[in-house]
């Protein structure tokens, strides 16, 4: 996913549950489900940045000496200008572009 592209707010906006709740019809499944894509969101972005930050990384013996790199910082800034995985997996869901499912459900449904 391009976070760049995201429509999600950086600051946290006031929802109405009655939106969160209407395909799922449970306000704590809605709430689980979007947790558990947030989470896979953060995975992600630290992964991005570990992978990144990997290219600068100084392989030196000694703790004192501590080298700033300019491209370090700007990649840094970014990431924490992105809005949080939270705000992202929440706008995703009001999207309709997450993908889930119930097993519980399934299962009822077959019986």
């Amino acid at each position: 996913m391009d976070y760049k592209k995201s429509k999600a707010p950086t600051n946290t906006v006031t929802r109405n549950i009655m939106d969160l709740c209407k395909d799922t019809d449970n306000i704590y499944e809605s709430v689980a489900i979007i947790g558990k894509r947030a989470n896979q969101i953060s995975t992600e972005i630290k992964q991005d940045l570990n992978k990144k930050l990997q290219e600068f990384a100084s392989y030196s013996d000694t703790l004192e000496e501590v080298f700033e790199n300019r491209e370090q910082i700007e990649i840094s800034r970014y990431y924490e200008k992105l809005p949080k995985p939270s705000l992202l997996a929440t706008e995703e869901f009001i999207e309709d572009e997450i993908y889930y499912r119930d097993p519980s459900k399934e299962q009822e449904e077959e019986l």
